[in-house]
């Protein structure tokens, strides 16, 4: 596995670490701005990728689908990482400190509405990533070494494309409460 591959592993690890610790040090030791500042630093994680990255494909490496996986992290961890961390603080919040109101399960409309939210977020990481990406076959300019590149962008655009066609399924078979 390459240097890359072990980098992304290691920032999504980070990512939950970091939000760990922030909500750890925000609710359990009370200390608000410490645990800010550890949320603070998922954004970090994501430069020193997207820099690392860039340094090994600026330092001759032919791209593969590892640095396509890459920019759509970053692109994910951009647009998600605002309602990843609102949902790690609520589910924190009710099951590990008892604390604040348990967590919302949602049906029917209300879910064909957020789940459509949720694609316009993916769209929205797409745009990041899918720039990220083709900023990258710009800088580099050498479409042999940067053909992962850009079949990372299509294997994306389908992706985005399927979750469209979810998203809009919701809307004419909602999702039903599981009877208990």
């Amino acid at each position: 596995m390459s240097l890359i591959a072990w980098l992304i592993i290691a920032s999504e690890v980070c990512f939950w670490i970091v939000i760990g610790l922030g909500l750890v040090t925000r609710y359990l030791f009370k200390r608000n701005k410490l645990g800010l500042f550890f949320l603070a630093l998922t954004p970090v994680i994501d430069l020193i990728l997207l820099i690392a990255t860039s340094v090994d494909l600026y330092n001759g490496a032919t791209a593969t689908q590892v640095h396509g996986i890459a920019a759509v992290y970053i692109g994910v961890s951009i647009a998600f990482g605002k309602s990843m961390i609102r949902w790690a603080d609520e589910h924190f919040l009710y099951y590990i400190t008892k604390q604040g109101p348990k967590p919302i399960k949602r049906y029917g409309m209300d879910y064909a509405k957020h789940y459509f939210k949720s694609w316009l977020r993916h769209v929205l990481a797409y745009a990041i990533g899918v720039g990220l990406l083709f900023g990258l076959v710009y800088f580099i300019d050498d479409p042999s070494r940067t053909e992962a590149l850009s079949g990372t962008i299509k294997v994306w655009s389908i992706i985005l494309a399927i979750d469209f066609i979810f998203s809009i399924s919701y809307f004419i078979w909602p999702r039903k409460a599981k009877v208990e």
